[in-house]
């Protein structure tokens, strides 16, 4: 069987949604499965341009392959005859992000036309799609609030568990992952002056644009941290990544509404390090959960430096919601085995 997996891209940007298109290959072909992933380039800017991408993608045809498994907008619209969609999110922008400040398209009749046009051709596809499944409860979701179609939720699985072995703390907070404004790694970097100055935070990963990278600098400059905050922004290998949170105290993850667990939790509590994060970070308060397996604070810099000190300078507290985070996340029993039997139709 020849199966492409197919994924939207950006130059020089790797995430999350990167990270399980690669490892679902890595798998395919761990079962003896002929597998490739396409990475396409999609352009959201200007907003005004996505129709004409929708229409591109939808003209795309694929010969040569037995099934295809999409994973993200605008990719899902590429016909094929044996099609599963393991949706990792439509446009947000168009939906649930349409009244926040990370929304690209403006509230006049352009961008209400460009989201109208996003969801008439998700109405399309959706409920024509025999064989259709998400990432998170969550986008299971807004798939159903928003185009009115069930779809059940495959959560992804963690990467390279074997990495993430946990070790002695060597007190440090550390937040991974890309950097970008809704990740809100410059809401860790203003807590940090409601610090004790013995306190460090390490920022590790890829900043998906000069001026992410330039934010973080600028604000620990500004706010006189050189000495507590460690910007560590380029693409890590997975053994720098394992070693970054084996090692540290806990982990901090804010991201916005995020869709899923998201690899930084999953990472975390397999190493049974406590993760900090806020009231407002989405599918992962499923799993972090408040004074057990970690802190949910308020996203104000005040409140999140209140949870990391206590994590810091509480080592026997940490190791405690560590643990227990960790014994929740395996208790998840999420794996490839029974995921690719379902994206194949083999059940």
């Amino acid at each position: 069987m020849k199966v492409l997996v197919i994924n939207t891209m950006a130059p020089f940007v790797w995430g999350g949604a990167e990270e399980l298109a690669d490892h679902l290959v890595r798998n395919l072909r761990l079962r003896n499965i002929d597998a490739e992933l396409l990475r396409l380039p999609f352009q959201w800017e200007p907003y005004d341009g996505i129709p004409a991408e929708i229409a591109r993608f939808k003209a795309m045809r694929l010969p040569n392959v037995d099934r295809v498994i999409s994973m993200k907008f605008p990719a899902y619209f590429i016909p094929a005859e044996h099609h599963t969609t393991w949706l990792i999110h439509q446009y947000r922008q168009a939906y649930d992000l349409w009244a926040s400040p990370y929304n690209n398209l403006p509230h006049d009749w352009s961008g209400e036309a460009v989201r109208d046009i996003i969801r008439a051709q998700d109405d399309a596809f959706f409920p024509n799609q025999p064989r259709l499944f998400t990432i998170s409860t969550e986008v299971s979701r807004r798939l159903k609030q928003f185009n009115g179609v069930d779809a059940p939720p495959l959560r992804a699985p963690i990467n390279d568990p074997q990495l993430f072995r946990g070790g002695e703390s060597q007190n440090y907070i550390l937040a991974p992952g890309r950097i970008n404004d809704s990740k809100r790694q410059w809401l860790l970097v203003q807590a940090m002056q409601y610090m004790p100055t013995s306190a460090r935070l390490i920022v590790a990963g890829p900043p998906e644009t000069q001026a992410d990278a330039a934010r973080l600098h600028d604000l620990v400059e500004k706010l006189e941290l050189t000495d507590q905050v460690t910007l560590d922004l380029r693409f890590l290998d997975r053994e720098e990544l394992g070693n970054y949170v084996n090692h540290a105290a806990a982990v901090a993850y804010l991201p916005f509404q995020e869709d899923s667990y998201g690899y930084v939790t999953m990472e975390a509590f397999e190493a049974g390090k406590p993760v900090v994060t806020s009231t407002d970070a989405g599918e992962l308060l499923d799993i972090v959960i408040d004074q057990d397996t970690g802190f949910v604070s308020e996203a104000i810099p005040e409140s999140l430096a209140a949870a990391m000190a206590t994590l810091l300078y509480d080592p026997p507290l940490a190791r405690e919601m560590g643990q227990r985070g960790r014994n929740l996340w395996r208790s998840k029993d999420i794996n490839w085995d029974s995921h690719i039997s379902r994206l194949l139709g083999d059940n």
